[in-house]
């Protein structure tokens, strides 16, 4: 596949089932002069299924920058290269940013080819709002960093997509519980596509422990979609985040009363807040 100047097809690629694997990208990849793989032996694995035989350039996190001076000087003669990821559409949560980046500022055709996205597909089947929603991809590893970032999300009102590592789906969960509300509902997509594909529905809590107690299987590939805040507990969330800030500086009285001019929230709700107040749920917003 050649001309003047090459082209950079992103191309997706089946999350679990090959039957997922369109025709136009089959296509698209048996005709590019080279394939930029984040995981050259998984690819290789799947070209040989294919029966397909293409040169093959790693391309991920540690070495993408690396990489680009070599591949852009492929498009500069006019060979184009196709970009996957290890499973579903590159560039969500995978490498292959910069490589894009690059190829536009340098002139270059970049064409998608679209397919699977596992993101996507739990959000097919979670039965929460789909018409306005945030990708957050993978959360941080470490709990302080976590809780923050799910902290932080407390408020939003979208519904919330996030990718976790099997090993750490216990502990994320119990964070979002703690964080989020117990009653938050939620998806745990888990191996879509695959022969062990599982859907669970339920609310943070109920999940959080049914994980805890080993009643998920520890393997496979994790989603979790996540309801956002009711507009009025978002409301809630928010006033508690200043309540923490201007009490980080101020007397408790001088704190409850900023807020509660910053908020417009009723200072005796604030100020339960503050005394850590049992029970006292930002999602049972009081009338």
């Amino acid at each position: 596949m050649t001309g003047s100047t090459g082209v950079l097809f992103v191309v997706a690629t089946p999350i679990g089932n090959l039957g997922d694997l369109g025709a136009r990208a089959r296509d698209t990849l048996a005709a590019v002069d080279a394939v930029a793989a984040e995981d050259t032996r998984r690819t290789g694995q799947l070209l040989s299924r294919l029966g397909l035989s293409v040169p093959l350039i790693s391309l991920h996190e540690h070495n993408e920058t690396a990489r680009l001076g070599p591949l852009l000087a492929r498009l500069e003669t006019g060979q184009s290269i196709a970009l996957v990821s290890d499973a579903g559409t590159p560039l969500i949560s995978d490498p292959g940013y910069l490589l894009v980046r690059a190829a536009l500022q340098a002139g270059h055709r970049v064409s998608p080819v679209p397919g699977a996205c596992a993101a996507v597909a739990a959000l097919s089947v979670a039965g929460l709002p789909t018409d306005r929603f945030v990708f957050e991809g993978f959360l941080p590893a470490r709990q302080a960093a976590r809780r923050a970032r799910l902290e932080a999300l407390a408020a939003e009102t979208r519904t919330l997509v996030v990718y976790e590592a099997i090993h750490r789906l216990a502990e994320t969960l119990a964070d979002m519980a703690s964080c989020l509300g117990a009653q938050r509902e939620v998806t745990l997509a888990r191996e879509l596509t695959k022969l062990h594909e599982q859907v669970r529905h339920g609310v943070l809590g109920e999940l959080a422990a049914s994980v805890a107690a080993g009643e998920v299987p520890a393997r496979g590939e994790c989603v979790l979609v996540v309801a956002g805040a009711a507009p009025a507990a978002a409301e809630a969330y928010e006033a508690r985040r200043v309540l923490a800030l201007v009490a980080a500086q101020l007397p408790p009285r001088d704190a409850v009363k900023l807020a509660a001019a910053i908020t417009g929230e009723r200072p005796n709700r604030l100020r339960r807040w503050l005394q850590g107040a049992p029970g006292d749920d930002p999602e049972t917003v009081e009338e």
